[in-house]
């Protein structure tokens, strides 16, 4: 069996066999925090999809999740820098939402994930 904390790339030291499997669950831990939530899934395969989303039509593409939910779940999206939000001064106001940088490299690791999960039977 693979050991999964030998195959991540971060350690304090630049050395990857520093890694030990503490640090690994850490911060897989810390990802979870980051994604946990009913309607955050959702959100980001919205932005990964569509780019610069308005709040509005974020509430449309997810008809199931109230306007409060929606907004706490941006709110820590940004808080946590997978999501940026832009205001723009008019009336009524207009909050556009995109991805960041970092929040985008999220795609590839989201659609492994898939991957993953598609091929579970095949190795049984």
């Amino acid at each position: 069996m693979t050991r999964t904390d030998k195959k991540v790339s971060y350690s304090p030291t630049g050395k990857p066999e520093d890694v030990t499997p503490e640090m690994a669950a850490q911060g897989i831990d810390e990802v979870f925090r980051i994604l946990d939530g009913r309607w955050k899934m959702l959100i980001l395969f919205q932005l990964f999809a569509g780019g610069v989303r308005r709040f509005s039509e974020l509430e449309r593409a997810i008809p199931a999740v109230s306007q409060k939910m929606l907004a706490q779940h941006l709110r820590e999206l940004e808080r946590d820098g997978v999501v940026a939000r832009k205001v723009h001064p008019e009336v009524p106001p207009k909050v556009e939402y995109q991805l960041t940088e970092w929040g985008a490299a999220l795609c590839p690791a989201l659609d492994m994930l898939l991957e993953w999960r598609a091929g579970k039977g095949e190795s049984r």
